[in-house]
């Protein structure tokens, strides 16, 4: 059980550092279905060790949110429009994967205090959800489609996911359900934003619209 949730930790760390290095859209999409099964599986394992039917429910709703029901309305997004690639970071590939390091080394050093006061396996983890959160936040920052800027916020969600099931040892059903539910709204409104962003502008590069609003 241990080396199975490293192994899934393992992959959502290094499905995070590909979002950063993919443009395609459509391949950080599929991405995120990645994600959304790994959470799925991050949950059924910590139900194994902690013997909770609770956290099953929990697993299965989180694939069926975050692998079926997200991905589709971003690929309907993507079929909506005619912006497949992220053509101009404002830092490019390169920079972005040092910048990736950097930011797993922060998490890990960030974390270590936690770590050192519960040395279990899970929390030996969590530094991998904290990266995912500063990795969600440095694609908020440096993407310039409105659609990368949406994954950016799914990342920061899936990082915080997968802290607080590390950390607490999976939260209440309730709750992730709840938490959840926000997340769907938040990418529904996003998806009629952007839509708008197309007719009305043409396009949903950020910095053009910015450049009209000056």
């Amino acid at each position: 059980m241990t080396q199975l949730l490293y192994l899934i930790c393992g992959g959502l760390l290094l499905s995070s550092v590909m979002v950063l290095w993919r443009r395609e859209l459509s391949a950080i999409v599929r991405l995120l279905v990645v994600q959304g099964v790994l959470l799925g599986a991050l949950a059924l394992v910590l139900a194994g060790r902690l013997d909770s039917v609770e956290l099953v429910v929990v697993a299965i709703g989180v694939v069926a949110l975050k692998a079926v029901l997200v991905p589709r309305i971003l690929r309907r997004v993507l079929r909506d429009g005619n912006e497949a690639r992220e053509t101009e970071p404002l830092v490019n590939v390169t920079a972005s994967i040092v910048a990736a390091a950097f930011l797993i080394l922060l998490a890990y050093a960030a974390s270590r205090p936690l770590v050192r006061l519960s040395p279990s396996a899970e929390t030996q983890a969590v530094p991998v959800g904290l990266a995912m959160v500063l990795l969600g936040f440095f694609v908020l920052v440096t993407r310039r489609r409105a659609l990368s800027q949406i994954v950016g916020f799914l990342l920061l969600d899936n990082g915080i996911a997968a802290t607080a099931f590390l950390i607490t040892g999976g939260v209440p059903g309730i709750v992730e359900l709840a938490v959840s539910l926000d997340v769907l709204l938040v990418v529904l409104v996003l998806q009629v934003l952007t839509a708008r962003l197309r007719t009305t502008f043409g396009g949903t590069d950020i910095d053009e619209l910015r450049e009209l609003h000056d």
